[in-house]
């Protein structure tokens, strides 16, 4: 992933397939999180 946390946070350059894996599940949670956050306030705004 160009731009994300996967080259800064970590302090190796190689991570095995697991590791990468696990960052994109969790950066993939992370977003779903924020998408609902969004939709949440989308729908406060409406009802005002």
């Amino acid at each position: 992933m160009n731009g994300s946390c996967e080259n800064q946070c970590n302090s190796r350059n190689f991570l095995t397939k697991s590791e990468k894996l696990e960052m994109l599940q969790e950066y993939q949670a992370e977003l779903q999180k924020e998408v609902q956050g969004v939709s949440e306030r989308i729908k406060e705004l409406k009802a005002e």
